[in-house]
This record gives structure tokens, C-alpha cells and sequence, in this order.
């Protein structure tokens, strides 16, 4: 149920930055990729581990760089670290102990990572003709 739940939160979130407008400036995506790297970090703190807190920051770290490569260099870095992250959360457990992560987040996060990249792969590839290029090869 987690995964239908991370699914159906990222499509909304996705449908409302389309509708919104939010999703034409270029710091979009890469805002999403922080915040979401974000919560780990959160929950080091809810479970009161300084050694998760630790790792969770480091790693978040890591996330938060590939944003502002991402940012400044090319929104395709950007696709990769949203998946990445994704599949991070579901072998998450399998790295660090964080008492604080909900049992149901690992699936809940691979779902909304997982649609939200797919979503930003798909307009990167819309705005630069990706599926014009295609369609006239054929």
C-alpha cells in the first residue's frame, strides 16, 4: 500500500507543479531532490542516533550535490539521483541503522522518487524534441 501511496503523491505533486507552472523553472526538480534527501536526516533525529545522523547527513550531502551539479550543468543528473534515491530507500536498511524511519517509508519514497524521475526524464525529453527526433527517423 506504501507504493500506491508514494505514487499517487508524486503524480499529485507532479500534476500540481505542471498546473501550477512550477515545474518551467529550472530549480524545480532539483528543490525536490533536496527536500527529499532531507528527511533521513529527520528521521536520525526523531530516533535520537547521532551515528545515523552522522551517515544520513553524509549521504544526504552527496544528494544534495548531484542537485546543484544537476541545476547548473544538466537536469539529466537530476533524473538519475531521483531513481537512485529511490532505489536507495528500499536498501536503505541494508546500510544504516536509523531507529527513527518508519517501517512503511522505504516504499512510500521508491514510489514518489521513482514517478518523479520518470516524470522529469519525460519532460526533458519533450522539451528538447526528443520524441520529434524519433518520429522523423522512422
Amino acid at each position: 500500500m506504501e507504493y500506491l501511496i508514494g505514487v499517487v503523491l508524486g503524480a499529485g505533486t507532479c500534476v500540481f507543479a505542471r498546473l501550477t507552472g512550477f515545474d518551467r523553472e529550472r530549480v524545480f526538480y532539483p528543490m525536490l531532490l533536496v527536500f527529499i534527501a532531507t528527511y533521513y536526516i529527520a528521521f536520525a533525529v526523531m530516533g535520537r542516533s547521532v551515528q545515523a545522523l552522522t551517515t544520513e547527513s553524509l549521504v544526504a550531502g552527496l544528494f544534495l550535490a548531484v542537485a546543484v551539479v544537476g541545476f547548473k550543468k544538466n537536469l539529466w543528473f537530476v533524473v538519475a539521483a531521483l531513481a537512485g534515491h529511490g532505489v536507495f530507500d528500499f536498501f536503505h536498511h541494508l546500510f544504516i541503522e536509523n531507529p527513527g524511519v518508519p517501517v512503511w517509508w522505504p516504499g512510500f519514497c521508491l514510489g514518489f522518487d521513482v514517478l518523479a524521475s520518470g516524470v522529469l526524464a519525460a519532460l526533458l525529453m519533450r522539451r528538447s524534441g526528443f520524441a520529434r527526433t524519433l518520429t522523423s527517423r522512422n
